[in-house]
């Protein structure tokens, strides 16, 4: 159980906060293409110039959040262990809690200005390198916004006491309660749901997969009607926030599947979903969603910045029991299980 939850979240909501608003300071008063530049690769990722200013405020706010909760912080740009002992000198037996944090997860949907990113947090007790997602008892997730939206969202949650949400207005600082509302319709039909393939080398085999699930949930589409739509949100907090706020019934990410593919190909490895991208799925389950791995499974990878991880979201049960079944028996024919 985590020392003094609720405080511990007031601080990490602040923190997230202070990297909010430098980070659209940053986006007002910089260049597009200096904020674009790659400089540097870690963990199998590209960090952006962007991605270093949100580093920046990251380590500084949570050093003095270590002073009370001595923490083993995981993130990117931490050095090629992607974690430090925090504060300084500590050692890591001494560390009370595990927070692994992704202090931008959408760089580059918001360093052209495309779609929001997200600031995610994931706080878990201290269990050593058996610590996992499933650990996790305390998550908050934080809209960046672009510089042309005013308004933003937090979402947050403590194990076991549901999700909770703000807006906040950029034009008066004003704030209200947002609830969590995920879809509780019973079908796919007119809805959006997602194959994530964002990258190129294996998208063909997803959006087959795709097309065939919609083909054998709702049968064949007359011409000119559309039954479903997708989203391809290039940012896993932002997946979530889609399924929270009820605008997805389902969303999958599988891109660890196609390493054999790939390989066949002669193609490298794909960027995949990693542990501090998933950091805040406490936040969906609390709200209602149901997430697992690609076999159903409850999320347990361990708190670092590089295993990669296929995971599924549900709006509920009843769209679960439709998709996940047809889902499976399509990796399995398609070779990915």
């Amino acid at each position: 159980m985590i020392r003094h939850a609720e405080q511990l979240l007031h601080e990490i909501r602040t923190i997230h906060h202070a990297i909010r608003d430098t980070i659209v300071a940053a986006c007002e008063q910089t260049a597009l293409e200096q904020l674009a530049a790659a400089v540097a690769e870690e963990a199998g990722d590209t960090i952006f110039a962007i991605d270093r200013i949100s580093e920046e405020v990251l380590l500084e706010r949570f050093t003095a959040l270590a002073a009370q909760w001595p923490c083993l912080l995981i993130a990117e740009g931490l050095g090629s262990s992607g974690r430090v002992v925090l504060p300084p000198g500590t050692n890591a037996a001494a560390a009370e809690i595990q927070v692994i944090v992704d202090p931008i997860d959408g760089t580059r949907g918001l360093m052209y200005q495309k779609r929001s990113a997200w600031i995610l947090t994931g706080v878990a007790p201290q269990r050593g390198t058996a610590t996992t997602l499933a650990d996790i008892e305390l998550a908050v997730m934080t809209e960046i916004p672009l510089v042309k939206q005013h308004l933003c969202d937090t979402f947050w949650a403590i194990a076991g006491q549901g999700a909770h949400g703000e807006r906040f207005n950029r034009l008066d600082g004003s704030t209200r309660p947002l609830a969590a509302r995920p879809s509780q319709a019973g079908s796919i039909r007119q809805g959006y749901g997602t194959i994530a393939r964002f990258f190129p080398g294996a998208r063909d085999i997803f959006a087959a997969i795709d097309d065939t699930l919609v083909d054998r949930l709702l049968g064949p589409q007359p011409a000119g009607i559309a039954f479903t739509f997708e989203d391809q949100y290039i940012s896993t907090g932002g997946q979530f926030y889609e399924l929270i706020m009820g605008h997805d019934r389902w969303i999958a990410d599988l891109r660890p599947l196609a390493a054999p593919i790939l390989q066949q190909r002669g193609k490298p490895r794909s960027l995949c979903c990693h542990p501090y991208d998933l950091c805040t799925e406490l936040i969906a389950r609390e709200a209602g969603i149901i997430v697992t791995d690609h076999l159903g499974r409850r999320l347990t990878a361990p708190l670092d910045v590089t295993t990669d991880v296929a995971w599924a979201g549900y709006a509920n049960p009843t769209i679960a029991g439709q998709v996940a079944p047809v889902l499976q028996q399509l990796l399995a024919e398609h070779k990915l299980l």
